[in-house]
């Protein structure tokens, strides 16, 4: 249910559940919190959703890396699973720190809808 592997399968189960709206809405939320501007329009399709975060993500870690940190922080990323990731080229990481950080705001929305 929420054990997913890849970005486009969690982006997918969020569009057939109902939840794509308010996943976008934690990550203006979350980005906010930690200081970090990302411009999300409220109608971004997941395919643009999952560029504009890896892109976003990819220029935090090249440029602003304590706000990368802190963006973790805020959002709830175990270290633990950023530690595992196992590929040495900084888009490749990006790309799969930029789905852990999916993945953990799609957890948010669902256990905040199931338990509501």
């Amino acid at each position: 249910m929420l054990n997913f592997t890849d970005s486009n399968a969690l982006l997918t189960e969020s569009v057939d559940s109902g939840l794509y709206q308010n996943l976008v809405a934690q990550l203006v939320k979350d980005f906010g919190l930690a200081n970090v501007d990302i411009d999300l329009p409220f109608q971004v399709n997941p395919k643009n959703l999952k560029t504009i975060l890896h892109q976003k993500i990819y220029r935090l870690m090249m440029e602003r890396f304590a706000d990368y940190l802190n963006l973790l922080y805020i959002i709830d990323v175990p270290e633990k699973k950023v530690k595992e990731i196992k590929a040495s080229d900084v888009v490749d990481i990006s790309n799969h720190v930029a789905f852990l950080v999916l993945q953990r705001e799609y957890q948010k929305v669902w256990f905040r809808q199931k338990y509501a």
